[in-house]
């Protein structure tokens, strides 16, 4: 019987078989939620020149209390072409390039215009280059604004735009296959035989790993037969393969060895973790491997654990491990026990509560739950007021 590891061991012997794939470069629309496969710097300073902050009118700060005569306008898209001299202003919008021999902008709240005469009707400006953006506020040419393995968000598209890309460089799509195993599964809506259920891993890790940059191939279900399933698997051609059920030790359990038969070399099987202890990992020549548990319950767990860990990692993530936070424990709750045990749970009233039945076969505790709460291996027990780490469940 094979000795069970931590998930922290798991995680990183799952990140040992494989580096991240090669890296291409993508339009600016195409790289969401993918990471940035190298450095992005910036290919123009931010703003390029001096602008205005506020709607006013651009001055020489030496030249208060005034009053200036104006001499032309500034708008955002068309600068004033000529140099403010000696008492002179120019009508400025806010975004607007500050006209050469200007320092300062006095805001139209504090002036008055009598034609082509400006007069100041305030305090004006507190000091010289008031109510200005100088060049280069947001950042210069060379300003490394992604770093390496970044998550390419919706406002780094943006950054990466005004500073001068139409591309960004990624990782190419990971080529994942799922399939799930067992002869007591049918489709989802089939008419059940005795003794079947309605297959639901495909569905769920499909929804699972749309966020993600995967091209996903869905292999169906595959019998418990272990000449179709080594055949299944020998044809595989994909960066990553996740199978369900058949994992553990019993004698329909044919994944392991039929996955041996194809060619695979299994580096571990059975972490310390709950529920989702019988799960394993390897490569099979070029396709890393992970077998997850059948169990609905338990094939999501360790799906965000492990599945989609391993697809961040692949993708180039600099941290691909599922975050996870601190949350204030609702109720008491007993003394752990060997494994790493995640409890579903909800928020309510700013507090984390247990669901009172985690039995690993109840679906609907699960799809009702908006956390796991995540419990060490011989936690001590906890009691409600207490600090806990969560995972937060889309």
């Amino acid at each position: 019987m094979a000795e069970m590891i931590s998930v922290a061991e798991a995680q990183a012997r799952l990140f040992a078989l494989a580096a991240p794939v090669a890296a291409t470069q993508v339009p600016l629309q195409a790289a969401a939620g993918r990471w940035a496969a190298e450095a992005v710097a910036a290919l123009r300073t931010q703003p390029d020149r001096p602008l205005s902050a506020m709607d006013g009118y651009a001055i020489r700060f030496d030249d208060l209390p005034g009053p200036w005569r104006l001499v032309g306008e500034s708008a955002a898209g068309r600068p004033l072409a000529r140099v403010v001299q000696p008492g002179e202003a120019a009508r400025i919008f806010t975004g607007a390039a500050l006209p050469d021999g200007a320092d300062s902008v006095l805001i139209q709240e504090e002036a008055q215009r009598d034609g082509d005469t400006v007069m100041l009707d305030g305090e004006g400006p507190p000091h010289a280059r008031a109510h200005v953006r100088a060049a280069g506020l947001d950042f210069h040419a060379g300003d490394t604004l992604i770093a390496p393995g970044a998550r390419i968000t919706p406002t780094r598209i943006a950054l990466a735009a005004v500073a001068g890309h139409s591309t960004l460089p990624v990782r190419r799509r990971l080529r994942v296959a799922i399939a799930a195993t067992g002869d007591e599964l049918c489709a989802p809506g089939e008419t059940l035989a005795p003794g079947q259920v309605p297959e639901s891993n495909g569905a769920m890790l499909a929804a699972m790993l749309a966020p993600l940059p995967v091209e996903l191939t869905d292999l169906g279900i595959l019998p418990d037969r272990r000449d179709s399933l080594t055949a299944a698997f020998a044809a595989v051609d994909a960066d990553l393969l996740v199978t369900t059920g058949g994992a553990s030790v019993g004698d329909h359990d044919l994944v392991r060895p039929a996955l041996e038969a194809a060619g695979a070399a299994i580096d571990f099987w059975r972490v310390a973790v709950r529920p989702g202890k019988p799960m394993m990992a390897g490569r099979m020549r070029d396709t890393v491997v992970i077998g997850l548990p059948g169990n609905p319950v338990s094939a999501h767990v360790t799906a965000l654990l492990f599945v989609c860990p391993m697809i961040a990692h692949l993708a180039g993530a600099a941290d691909p491990l599922t975050a996870t936070r601190r949350a204030t424990l609702g109720h008491d709750l007993p003394a752990g026990g060997a494994r790493t045990d995640h409890l579903r749970a909800v928020h309510r009233d700013g507090r984390v509560h247990a669901a009172a039945r985690q039995d690993s076969s109840m679906l609907r505790t699960l799809a009702e739950s908006d956390c796991l709460i995540v419990r060490p291996a011989h936690a001590p027990p906890a009691k409600a007021g207490d600090s806990v780490q969560i995972l937060d469940l889309g």
